[in-house]
């Protein structure tokens, strides 16, 4: 199989390139690198996988690439909750315009590839129902900024998925991504547990914005890019939005103290303002936690990592990278 990947050097669309090279199929990965690195590649053998820089926007050779894929995994996106906060015309921008020219391109070539379109669970806004199902209604306060212009780029993307589905019978998965983890992921634009595990591995205080108590559920990327592929083979979830995630809930203060429990730190936990902690005061979303009845119904999903699994994993690969605080190298 033919697999096309925009975002793909960024985290999920790393691992899904990573996923189909160990399944013998060919993958072509194109990124911007606005926020991706070509470093997350190392060890991936050419001869199945291509990487092209390119803006999802302007790249020229979409068609031709379109044409060639069997499979498409759309994950090209403004994505973090700094970069969100800070270049809210690009999230519109790239989010939107980007996905309407994949589509285009799709139809335009005559050809039928399984088209995944990444949403979020973002798109559930401000509601305060405590398991989200895909009938959830949205509540969205624009007037409590944030994340609101992120949710509803992904909203509009689902929309075009299921417009470009109903008219012209396009092949398309919407899968709605809650907190997805693991190695490659940065901290750098918001994600929390990249951000515990160097702090706690660097002997640092572990900066928990707010009071702690907003919720949040972790799955595995590796469980994700897996649960991505089984969606995008079964007509029977084209058309539709699905959560994937993992319904565990825990609170962001029990996940600052359960990776200083599991990397033996001593590090303390500090508590600091949004306003400090991203550049900008905002209204969080206190809980998000998914049921993921619907990708059980319509696969045979079953998680294969647990938080504790994930964490230790990431603590394994990281604890040669870091150099704990006042330690001379």
């Amino acid at each position: 199989m033919k697999v096309l990947i925009t975002g793909g050097a960024g985290f999920i669309g790393s691992h899904l390139a990573e996923y189909h090279l160990a399944k013998g199929d060919t993958v072509t990965a194109v990124d911007d690198l606005s926020t991706g690195s070509k470093d997350v590649f190392k060890g991936f053998k050419p001869d199945r996988f291509t990487f092209v820089e390119g803006d999802i926007l302007t790249w020229k050779d979409l068609d031709r690439e379109v044409k060639r894929a069997d499979r498409i995994y759309h994950m090209a996106a403004v994505v973090g909750i700094v970069r969100v906060l800070r270049e809210p015309v690009e999230v519109t921008r790239v989010n939107v315009l980007g996905t309407e020219r994949l589509l285009e391109s799709v139809v335009r070539s005559h050809h039928l590839p399984e088209l995944v379109i990444a949403s979020s669970s973002s798109v559930y806004g401000h509601t305060k129902q405590e398991l989200l199902g895909e009938e959830s209604e949205f509540i969205f306060r624009p007037e409590q900024g944030g994340l609101t212009g992120y949710a509803i780029s992904k909203l509009t993307n689902e929309i075009q998925a299921m417009a470009y589905r109903h008219i012209h019978g396009l092949p398309i998965t919407i899968p709605r991504l809650f907190n997805a983890v693991g190695p490659r992921q940065s901290g750098n634009y918001g994600f929390v547990l990249p951000r515990f595990i160097k702090q706690a591995l660097s002997g640092i205080p572990l900066t928990v914005y707010g009071d702690g108590t907003q919720t949040r559920s972790f799955c595995d990327v590796r469980d994700t890019v897996r649960a991505l592929a089984l969606l995008a083979e079964n007509p029977k979830a084209w058309g539709q939005p699905v959560n994937v995630g993992n319904a565990r809930e825990i609170t962001i203060l029990d996940l600052a103290r359960l990776v200083i429990e599991r990397s033996g730190s001593s590090s303390p936990i500090e508590f600091i303002t949004y306003a400090r902690g991203y550049g900008s005061e905002f209204r969080q979303t206190t809980q998000r936690r998914p049921s993921i009845e619907r990708l059980q119904e319509l696969t045979d999903f079953r998680h294969s990592w647990s938080l504790e699994q994930t964490i230790d994993d990431l603590i394994r690969r990281n604890s040669d990278r870091i150099v704990p605080q006042g330690r001379l190298l």
